[in-house]
């Protein structure tokens, strides 16, 4: 569960729109939202004055918070058409978080979503995008020449997304994190569509690569193993996810790993003895084998679903 609204995005302080103290500073994330209760008028609304209060010139990130009840299919595309719309007001936008809600709001994979391709159209110069929430989530496969970091935060990522990923050309892509979920919501990914990301070909520059929080974590390491990509990675992370020794040991018989700077295997079901000898396993990598997990009878948990 994520209890707590960003306080931090892009390198910079959030700071909500309309709060007087932060409107001179320009090293500052803004927040725009809305009320539930408003169905997509108050974050309209919440836009407005920060076009009316800021000097949007400058606006480097904006975090994007409520626009409705966020499993109302009518408004999850509201913030994507106000970001599109504002695109010539925001000529400085580096970073985009889209979808700022926390549990008391909704539950991660209740947020409503809508397609995102827009948002890379219209922002040809951005750098980072990150979404949280995945409920009627889209992406077309696309070209963008600026994005460095591409984020999806989900208790259950749609396959459809997850091959657009791997369909698209992103040459200067460095960071790119997948949770992948369960596929009670939407999860439904497996090894080849995970394939064409595994392959790299329209990734050049990628360097970190996260596919996690997945009820499928033992078939991922198993796709790693042979994995064309890890061999330009500096760091992988497959945590927050239902890994078990059959995973790790693929990872342990597979390609090399000792050139990564770090490894996060956090929140697992390894046996101690595993967990023992993958911590010696890989040289001078930073490997975090915490958060070690026991099964529910015969039940292995993701650390976000919900």
């Amino acid at each position: 569960m994520i209890h707590e609204h960003l306080t931090e995005f892009h390198g910079l302080r959030v700071r909500d729109a309309g709060d007087e103290e932060a409107r001179g500073a320009s090293q500052v994330a803004w927040r725009v939202g809305g009320d539930p209760d408003e169905d997509g008028e108050g974050i309209a609304g919440s836009f407005q004055q920060l076009f009316d209060e800021v000097d949007c010139g400058v606006v480097r990130a904006l975090v994007v918070g409520s626009w409705g009840w966020s499993h109302d299919g009518d408004t999850a595309a509201v913030p994507v058409g106000l970001l599109v719309e504002a695109a010539h007001r925001l000529p400085a936008l580096e970073a985009i978080f889209l979808g700022d809600y926390v549990s008391e709001e909704s539950e991660i994979s209740w947020i409503g979503q809508a397609d995102v391709t827009p948002l890379l159209t219209a922002y040809p110069r951005l750098k980072r995008l990150d979404v949280r929430g995945s409920e009627g989530l889209e992406l077309q496969p696309v070209t963008h020449t600026s994005l460095e970091t591409l984020r999806f935060e989900s208790g259950g990522l749609p396959a459809a997304v997850v091959r657009a990923i791997g369909a698209s050309s992103l040459p200067a892509l460095r960071h790119l994190e997948l949770w992948l979920g369960e596929e009670n919501y939407h999860g439904d990914s497996g090894p080849e569509d995970w394939a064409p990301i595994l392959a790299g070909g329209g990734l050049p520059a990628l360097r970190h690569l996260g596919l996690q929080d997945s009820e499928r974590q033992d078939e991922v390491a198993v796709a790693i193993a042979t994995a064309p990509i890890v061999a330009r990675l500096e760091s992988l992370d497959l945590s927050m996810g239902a890994l078990t020794d059959e995973g790790a040991e693929a990872l342990l018989s597979g390609q090399p790993l000792t050139h990564l700077k770090r490894l996060n295997l956090r929140h697992h079901f390894l046996s101690e003895e595993m967990t023992a000898k993958l911590a010696g396993a890989f040289g001078g990598v930073e490997v975090d084998l915490s958060d070690r997990q026991n099964p529910d009878d015969d039940w292995r948990f993701i650390e976000v679903s919900e």
